[in-house]
């Protein structure tokens, strides 16, 4: 019987070493750059918190006056509460130019701009900035990405130079 609880004690204690562990790789699931705007319920769950449309702002760290707004669909219930539910691959993007809008010569013709966590351990949204010199415009793609998988669910916003 002390070797079966012996047992169950240690795989407890190996999956609370993995969870820590990934949580550290992935910067404890979320991005310092985004902050969050708000939320709207979406769908009622008796137990934990209401399915929502989630807001945040990234701003473009290299860029100066762009700043991007992206909403993205999370899962409420028991799940979305611990932070473990896997949220459907359902968002929007949109930057803008909230004052003169130039682009540095030194900018990277592609660049990853930013991350939001969607799930603890399986999604993230992945902004890219890219270059557009023809038209002096600066284009960004708002990209779902699972730990194992990639999505093609994609959006894009662009932002003109001035």
């Amino acid at each position: 019987m002390r070797r079966i609880i012996f047992g169950a004690v240690a795989v407890v204690v190996l999956v609370v070493v993995v969870v820590v562990g990934v949580m550290i790789a992935f910067g404890g699931g979320g991005n310092t750059d985004a902050a969050s705007i708000g939320a709207v319920s979406t769908n009622f769950r008796l137990f934990g918190p209401n399915d929502k449309v989630v807001v945040e702002r990234i701003n473009d760290p290299k860029v100066t006056n762009v700043v991007c707004y992206a909403s993205f669909a999370q899962t409420g219930g028991v799940a979305g509460g611990l932070g473990v539910a896997t949220d459907p691959s359902q968002f929007a993007l949109n930057c803008i130019g909230h004052g003169p809008v130039s682009i540095p010569a030194d900018l990277p013709q592609q660049e990853e701009m930013g991350s939001i966590s969607a799930s603890f351990l399986f999604k993230h949204f992945i902004i890219t900035r890219m270059v557009d010199s023809q038209d002096n415009t600066l284009v960004y793609v708002l990209i779902s990405t699972k730990v194992i998988h990639g999505s093609p669910a994609n959006a894009v916003s662009a932002v003109s130079s001035q």
